[in-house]
């Protein structure tokens, strides 16, 4: 297995990043996890816009998209696999045990591992814990995800595949991976980027391509939504048949199953949307 490290392509097991990077021992940090078939990445130029957007909220230096691209295509080429998970990590890179950061620039890693299809449809659980809509690190995706380690664990111990949380007002937000959409009276319904959630990729494909509308909803809406999906790099749109101990119908509704079809026409049709 190669992986791209700060300039080159590295054995896996040789590979090796500072452990004064600020990435571990702060979360200093920002990444994108790009979809691969058989070695074509998906939306790439969108994942690689947003790791701009996440590396100017922390003040990082601007990713050299070019030399992104590159890495990717030289990891691909590397590791042929159907269906891959490409990580693209990008951190402060080696600087000193606080919070201050050093000078010696920014650590790039891309590393791709195999993975399948999803499952048509998952269960999911809502946690107690809250996205906190205003926060500093709001809307950047970055490697600090300890807090979504904890919530995966919980939908893990009670059969589920994801977390949902609340905002601190009470309102639907995102998963720990994902974003969350409902079906209100025949109509596509997410909570909108002011909730606190990522804005997701998937999310905003889905969003333009079935005209969904971002609408501020309580996190009690999943116990009366007449169909729930997620949305996510890997799930692309994914059927929800159960959340907490409310059971839906086993297999996507009519609304969840057109989101579907369309999804999959149109990002088939063009890789790079």
């Amino acid at each position: 297995m190669k992986i791209w490290l700060d300039g080159g392509l590295r054995d896996i097991e040789s590979a090796r990043v500072s452990v004064l990077d600020h990435g571990l021992t702060v979360g200093d940090g920002i990444f994108e996890t790009v979809k691969a078939a058989d070695g074509r990445p998906f939306a790439l130029t969108r994942h690689l816009d947003r790791l701009s957007r996440s590396a100017r909220g922390l003040g990082l230096p601007d990713p050299d998209h070019d030399e992104v691209r590159r890495a990717c295509a030289a990891v691909l080429e590397a590791n042929p696999m159907p269906l891959g998970r490409l990580r693209i990590t990008y951190t402060g890179g080696h600087g000193p045990l606080g919070s201050d950061r050093g000078d010696h620039g920014p650590t790039l890693v891309v590393a791709l591992g195999e993975t399948t299809r999803r499952p048509d449809s998952t269960a999911v659980v809502t946690v107690p814990w809250t996205r906190n809509e205003r926060g500093a690190l709001t809307g950047l995706k970055t490697t600090s995800y300890a807090e979504n380690v904890v919530a995966l664990a919980r939908a893990h111990q009670h059969g589920a595949s994801e977390a949902l949380f609340g905002n601190t007002v009470g309102q639907l937000c995102e998963g720990t991976g994902s974003n969350v959409f409902v079906v209100l009276d025949g109509e596509i319904h997410t909570p909108p980027l002011a909730s606190g959630c990522l804005a997701g990729i998937t999310r905003e494909l889905v969003v333009e391509w079935t005209g969904a509308k971002e609408t501020d909803l309580p996190l009690d809406v999943l116990q009366r939504a007449e169909e729930v999906f997620l949305t996510s790099t890997l799930r692309d749109v994914q059927a929800v048949h159960r959340v907490d101990d409310r059971e839906l119908p086993g297999t996507a509704g009519p609304v969840t199953a057109k989101a579907m079809r369309v999804f999959d026409e149109r990002s088939g049709h063009d890789l790079d949307p």
